[in-house]
């Protein structure tokens, strides 16, 4: 899968991957594809719910690797 954007926030503790996630994102086309690398426990409950709460698609994490389509 081909991201239109990816974000290095490993090593950042909650809420800074979301943080900037959400600032990255805002530049980006609706539709674009991002991969946010976070390893701080609280991403995989913070990053979904980010995502239901702004509206984007959750698109799944492998590892720690969170991937989200900006709607």
């Amino acid at each position: 899968m081909m991201a239109d954007l990816e974000i290095d926030a490993l090593g950042l503790l909650c809420p800074l991957p979301v943080l900037r996630l959400r600032k990255r994102m805002g530049s980006l086309p609706a539709g674009a594809l991002v991969i946010l690398h976070a390893d701080d426990p609280a991403a995989h409950v913070d990053v979904p719910h980010f995502c239901a709460e702004a509206g984007h698609e959750f698109v799944g994490v492998d590892g720690h690797a969170f991937t989200i389509r900006k709607r």
